[in-house]
């Protein structure tokens, strides 16, 4: 079982930056895959950016490549994401997920997810 909390969201101006965090409740975190994911009012929830357990491999959604950053400090049991040159489009409740496999993370079918937290942008 793997508990995640989310924390850093809040408002910020177009063109700002911010940083999420996820912190990870077990002594396993660094066997997890971890993600991003957003779900704008109205949208469907998607997939921002994914790494994989060692924090080797990285991937990202075309729209945010090259201004946001996943990582992660498996000492700390924490995943983090720096969002640079937000828009407004940016605008989101963020998710972290965690899941064994990559592939599932990639799928959006990650077995567990946080409650999520508020990115607003304003123009």
């Amino acid at each position: 079982q793997v508990q995640l909390v989310e924390s850093g969201g809040g408002l910020v101006q177009a063109g700002g930056s911010l940083r999420l965090s996820c912190a990870a409740s077990g002594r396993t975190f660094s066997s997890y895959a971890m993600g991003w994911f957003r779900q704008a009012p109205g949208k469907e929830r998607e997939l921002v950016a994914a790494i994989s357990s060692g924090g080797g491999l990285t991937s990202y959604a075309i729209t945010v490549k090259g201004r946001f950053t996943i990582s992660r400090d498996n000492a700390k049991n924490t995943m983090y994401l720096q969002m640079n040159s937000l828009k407004p489009e940016d605008t989101a409740v963020y998710y972290c997920a965690a899941d064994l496999r990559l592939g599932d993370v990639a799928a959006k079918t990650p077995a567990y997810w946080g409650k999520g937290t508020l990115v607003t942008v304003s123009s």
